[in-house]
């Protein structure tokens, strides 16, 4: 079962009250639908999916912001980003290979909130919970818990930072490090920028997907006002997640001068067309983003039912670069445990 972490709301509430133009997304942070008997009264399904739902969120929470639950067909049990968040019955079974750390990243995790696996980079734990809680995220079942720092854990992840000579580009990660409020993480990149061997700052998020509101004049400040080049890798998987508050708020970043990238999950039943596929390359690119990972499924306890064989995987490229600019193919890769980079497939 996940490990307890502290909500959204808890972390606010310790901060210094926001101003008025970030308040939004701090509300629907506050705001989530996490019983699975609302979501399935709101969205009008059939009530029989409840007892499994119930017992699947048990293990691994319902998280889902509204912004993003508009954005769903009522009625339709077969929503590309229903099934993204709907707990249920194929969680419960086992399956050969898939289990509780399919990474192996509990190896790479030298001092707390830091996970370090490639040359050159690493990954800094900056949330230990998300706005939303993708039912096949490989993180399920990491120990959150002993990676949710203390004033002096951050240091200590800090002055690992400071030893590395090699490393150029700290990626904050989590969870998603945007439920952060924007005054945590400004000094946090104000923190990193004074360390002279990094050039770079990654940010992996599904935050501008699903609650776009969290992208704020502060965010856009402290993003783009230090030394460090600023990279933001977007988790988006399905072109309906991307509506007109979600178009603005990249295209916002973008005017900023942020980099945008996507990686996408290739998932059964959400995206496992060159159809979805290519629309969600359009809609990416018509919104300052270019797609860069297309992952196959990371191996977690309870995901076996999204997962796309390779050869499938290869078919649906295939079929990409015949319909798409090369610009737009994501690339299809593999995360390997031990192995220094990502695995081309």
């Amino acid at each position: 079962m996940i490990q307890h972490v502290p909500a959204a709301s808890e972390i606010v509430a310790r901060e210094e009250a926001p101003a008025a133009s970030g308040r939004r997304w701090q509300e629907e942070m506050t705001d989530l639908v996490t019983d699975p008997a609302e979501l399935v009264k709101l969205l009008g399904l059939d009530p029989e999916q409840l007892p499994a739902a119930l017992r699947a969120a048990d293990g691994f929470a319902l998280r889902v912001p509204r912004p993003y639950l508009r954005r769903m067909r009522p009625g339709d049990p077969r929503d590309p980003l229903l099934l993204q968040v709907l707990p249920g019955a194929p969680e419960l079974e086992p399956a050969a290979g898939f289990t509780s750390d399919p990474l192996a990243e509990a190896q790479a995790n030298p001092v707390p909130g830091v996970v370090h696996k490639y040359r050159g980079r690493l990954l800094l734990i900056a949330a230990g919970q998300c706005a939303i809680n993708c039912r096949y995220c490989f993180r399920r079942e990491f120990p959150y818990s002993d990676n949710h720092l203390t004033r002096s854990q951050w240091q200590g992840a800090l002055d690992y930072i400071r030893a590395q000579d090699e490393l150029r580009e700290v990626i904050l990660s989590g969870g998603d490090p945007l439920v952060l409020n924007d005054r945590q993480l400004a000094r946090l990149v104000e923190e990193l920028a004074a360390v002279p061997h990094l050039d770079k700052l990654r940010l992996h998020t599904r935050l501008p997907v699903v609650a776009p509101s969290r992208v704020t004049d502060e965010l856009v400040t402290w993003l783009t006002g230090s030394r460090l080049r600023p990279v933001l890798v977007l988790h988006c998987n399905h072109a309906r997640e991307i509506d007109d508050e979600v178009r603005a708020a990249l295209r916002k970043l973008r005017a900023a001068g942020v980099t945008l990238l996507n990686q996408a999950v290739l998932l059964r039943g959400v995206n496992d067309s060159v159809a979805a596929l290519s629309a969600l390359g359009e809609a990416l690119f018509a919104s300052g983003v270019l797609p860069y990972y297309l992952h196959q499924l990371d191996r977690v306890r309870g995901a076996a039912h999204f997962e796309v064989d390779d050869g499938t995987a290869r078919d649906l490229v295939r079929g990409l670069r015949e319909s798409l600019p090369g610009y737009l193919v994501p690339r299809l890769v593999r995360e390997i445990p031990g192995e220094r980079s990502k695995t081309p497939i």
